[in-house]
C-alpha cells in the first residue's frame, strides 16, 4: 500500500486515537478570547507550526522515524522520554501518551510487522504520540518528509475540528483556516526531516499556559 494511503488512514479523524477529545488547550483560548475567529484562529495555529509544539513534535516525530530505522533502541527509548518530558502540563502528558498508546495499539493490531513488533518490545509503558507515529512510518517505510507533513497537517485539522465546535468558527471557515495553513505545514515537513534534538525549542507560551489553565476551567467540553 502506498504511503499516501496509509498516512491518510492513519491520521484520519476516524483512526481509533481518541484525538477529537483534546483540544490542546484551544478551548481556554476560545474562552479568554485569545481565540475567537478565523484570523485569530489561523494565527494561533501558524504559531504551534512555526514554533510550537507542532513543530517539535515533528522533530520528534523525525528522530523516532530514524531510530526505528536504524533499530537504535536505546535512541528511541530516550527521544519518546524526551517527547513526554516536554508536555508543559498535565493535560498536556495525557494528550500525547493516550493517543499514543492507542495509536500504537490499533497499529499492531491491524497493520504489524517486524519494525512495529520491535517498537512493542522497546517501548512498554507510556508513548508520546508522534514517536508511536514515528514508529508506525519507519516500519512501513513511510519517507520521513512526507511523514512529518502528514503528522502536522493531522494536527492543525484536529484543531480546527476542536474550533467549529466551540462555535469560534464555521465549517467554510475552517476549510479557510486549512488553506492558509498549506504553505506553513509543507515547510514544517521539510524542516522536521533536516532537523535534530539540537533543533527542539518553543516560544509559543500562550499556548503552554492555555493547557494549563484548562486544568481549572469551569465548564469543558474537552479533556485538554
Amino acid at each position: 500500500m502506498s504511503p499516501d494511503i496509509l498516512l491518510t488512514l492513519w491520521l484520519s479523524p476516524a483512526f481509533p486515537v481518541g484525538a477529537f477529545a483534546y483540544s490542546h488547550g484551544l478551548e481556554w483560548a476560545a474562552e479568554a478570547g485569545d481565540v475567537k475567529d478565523e484570523a485569530t484562529l489561523a494565527a494561533w495555529l501558524v504559531d504551534l507550526v512555526e514554533r510550537g509544539s507542532a513543530r517539535a513534535d515533528a522533530i520528534l516525530l523525525a528522530e523516532a522515524l530514524r531510530a526505528t530505522a536504524s533499530r537504535d533502541a536505546a535512541r528511541l527509548c530516550e527521544v519518546n522520554e524526551l517527547a513526554l518530558a516536554l508536555a508543559p502540563s498535565s493535560e498536556r502528558r495525557l494528550e500525547t501518551a493516550q493517543q499514543g498508546r492507542s495509536f500504537h495499539a490499533a497499529i499492531a493490531a491491524a497493520w504489524s510487522n517486524a519494525g512495529v513488533e520491535w517498537g512493542s518490545q522497546t517501548l512498554v509503558d507510556e508513548i508520546a504520540y508522534p514517536i508511536a507515529v514515528g514508529v508506525a512510518c519507519a516500519a512501513h517505510d513511510i519517507p520521513l518528509a512526507r511523514a512529518c507533513e502528514a503528522f502536522a497537517l493531522g494536527f492543525v485539522a484536529n484543531l480546527v475540528s476542536a474550533a467549529v465546535r466551540l462555535s469560534v468558527i464555521g465549517q467554510t471557515q475552517g476549510q479557510r483556516v486549512l488553506a492558509a495553513l498549506a504553505a506553513p505545514v509543507a515547510a514544517l515537513g521539510a524542516h522536521a526531516a533536516q532537523a535534530s534534538l539540537d533543533d527542539l525549542g518553543s516560544s509559543a507560551f500562550r499556548s503552554d499556559i492555555a493547557s494549563m489553565r484548562h486544568e481549572t476551567q469551569y465548564s469543558r467540553l474537552f479533556r485538554s
